[in-house]
């Protein structure tokens, strides 16, 4: 693998030399696997420029010369950068081979890391496509997460809550349980409560003498009107909602407060989700809990 790191490194030189800015163009992302962490680095990248139209031309589980010669002839017909993850290296350099009369950048994005991984540990890659996907224990626990977080959403059920890794509490709309199927996707189970009005909050949960780790997610007010407003007009069009509590500026305000303050009495951590992606809340949790768990190892 290093002569191919070698060529693609290279290549970058000539490729990425100083031109006239271009706003709109194709990215091609190939992979031997599934490609998602392929998808998640090139859309990294992208966020950071802006004002750029990019059709994202995806190809997944490309493994052998046939379906490669496929993916080459779509590039051929839309160049655009390519941004690959091939552990094989005839496939590496077929796919480098028609890129080059294109002018567009080839980059085989594992590279730098392997590179350093293996300098590091002075062990070879194993060079076989996707091992990261593969039917271990780790991919059975992340199964068994998901069905957890499916099973205690939104509050449905309490028994058996006070085996999750984490339990996410709050107000209606803010984000509880797509971050719970994030963490889940992380191995992490989660599960989660709603805070709602007039409603007491389970004495079961706070009873417990070794709860999980226990956040409570916060929203602006008015962010959270703008949420419940659309979720109303979706989920019934001819409702009047100006006359629902659900979305009355004073209630939710107040909702709001009310929220902080529980959250504050049970010393929970709180996370404000208003500028905040389901992503980047998820990542402030698994914080949370790595120092929680280092700080019960050091006890043990």
């Amino acid at each position: 693998m290093d002569d191919g790191i070698r060529s693609d490194t290279s290549n970058l030189t000539d490729l990425l030399s100083p031109r006239a800015p271009t706003r709109s163009f194709y990215m091609h992302l190939v992979s031997d696997a599934t490609g998602t962490t392929l998808q998640n680095l090139a859309r990294g990248a992208l966020s950071q420029f802006e004002g750029i139209d990019v059709e994202e031309r995806y190809w997944p589980l490309i493994r052998t010369e046939r379906q490669l010669l496929r993916v080459i002839e779509d590039i051929e017909k839309n160049p655009g950068p390519v941004l690959f993850t091939f552990v094989d290296e005839e496939m590496r350099r077929l796919l480098r081979y028609h890129c080059e009369p294109l002018n567009v950048p080839c980059i085989a994005v594992m590279d730098p890391l392997l590179k350093a991984l293996s300098s590091y540990t002075g062990l070879n890659v194993q060079g076989v496509p996707g091992l990261q996907h593969a039917l271990d224990e780790d991919y059975f626990k992340r199964v068994d997460a998901i069905d957890f977080a499916l099973g205690f959403d939104d509050g449905q059920h309490i028994d058996g809550l006070e085996a999750a890794d984490v339990i996410l509490v709050g107000v209606s709309r803010t984000s509880k349980t797509p971050t719970c199927i994030f963490l889940a996707r992380r191995g992490v189970k989660a599960g989660n409560i709603p805070l709602v009005p007039h409603v007491p909050f389970p004495e079961h949960i706070l009873s417990l003498e070794n709860p999980p780790l226990i956040v409570g997610l916060t929203e602006s007010p008015d962010r959270l009107i703008q949420l419940r407003s659309t979720r109303i007009r979706v989920d019934d069009p001819q409702s009047d909602m100006y006359q629902s509590q659900y979305v009355d500026p004073e209630a939710v305000e107040d909702e709001v407060k009310k929220a902080r303050k529980f959250f504050r009495e049970q010393k929970w951590p709180i996370i404000d989700v208003t500028k905040r992606s389901v992503e980047e809340t998820a990542a402030e949790i698994l914080f949370l809990l790595q120092k929680r768990r280092s700080s019960q190892s050091k006890k043990l």
